[in-house]
């Protein structure tokens, strides 16, 4: 168990939150475990109604720690990183992000996999995979182009270009960009909450709705995303990069 994700439930609202400020909540194997974890447990506690993921007021996360992915590197789908993307594609109650400040990489992209997303707007958003020698990963690949049409998603996953709070709400990766960290948090908690008030069964059948055309071929899509990752992840470029970066 490690502090750095905190949990805390209050009534039927399941609260994980990033907790690793010197390391601008930077994400470990162990953080994913317990991430992993925490999502299956909600999805099977009939007590919990709704699970709201977020960091702090000033940064949500600066995505994978990259000393640890490079000491520990996900070799196949059972790692923790895949555990974690698998049990938030497949929980069956509703997520609810709060984002301010910083969310790079897996920041961003859990975020397409999450119903209702709150952020400041002047968060920084950035998914630079091919920065770093990698690809894409989390079905971005497949979500993105469709999102935003192809053009725009080739600035954001070809090119790593950063976007703010705001313009994630205008292209729908958001819900709603609010004034600041604090604001986004206490959206996301009231939004999350008013789950306690609805019919939870009605809920579950119309997220699996909403969510089911694309479910099968998301999941393909992870997966392949996943394999060609983790073959990135030993490559000349991405070991060039991810050494790189940790120089700096």
């Amino acid at each position: 168990m490690t502090d750095a994700i905190q949990i805390e439930r209050e009534r039927g609202l399941l609260t994980l939150r990033l907790n690793r400020p010197d390391k601008k909540n930077a994400l470990t194997r162990a953080m994913y475990c317990q991430l992993a974890e925490a999502l299956k447990q909600a999805d099977n506690d009939p007590e919990i109604n709704a699970v709201l993921i977020t960091g702090s007021t000033e940064c949500f996360t600066a995505g994978n720690d990259i000393a640890d992915f490079i000491q520990q590197p996900p070799g196949n789908l059972d790692s923790p990183v895949f555990q974690f993307m698998l049990n938030l594609l497949e929980c069956r109650k509703p997520v609810i992000a709060a984002v301010a400040g910083a969310a790079v990489g897996i920041g961003t992209t859990l975020l397409l996999h999450c119903d209702l997303v709150y952020v400041s707007r002047d968060a920084r958003l950035r998914m630079p995979f091919v920065n770093l020698g990698l690809c894409p990963e989390f079905g971005s690949s497949l979500i993105l182009p469709r999102l935003l049409g192809q053009a725009k998603a080739a600035e954001l996953l070809l090119l790593g270009e950063g976007f703010s709070g705001e313009q994630a709400a205008a292209w729908g990766i958001a819900s709603e960009a609010l004034g600041s960290g604090e604001e986004a948090l206490a959206k996301a908690r009231e939004m999350a909450l008013r789950f306690e008030s609805l019919p939870p069964e009605a809920v579950r059948i119309s997220k699996q709705l909403m969510k089911a055309p694309d479910r099968e071929l998301l999941r393909k899509v992870i997966e392949e995303e996943g394999a060609l990752f983790t073959q990135r992840l030993r490559s000349p470029e991405a070991l060039a990069a991810l050494t790189g970066f940790l120089g700096r």
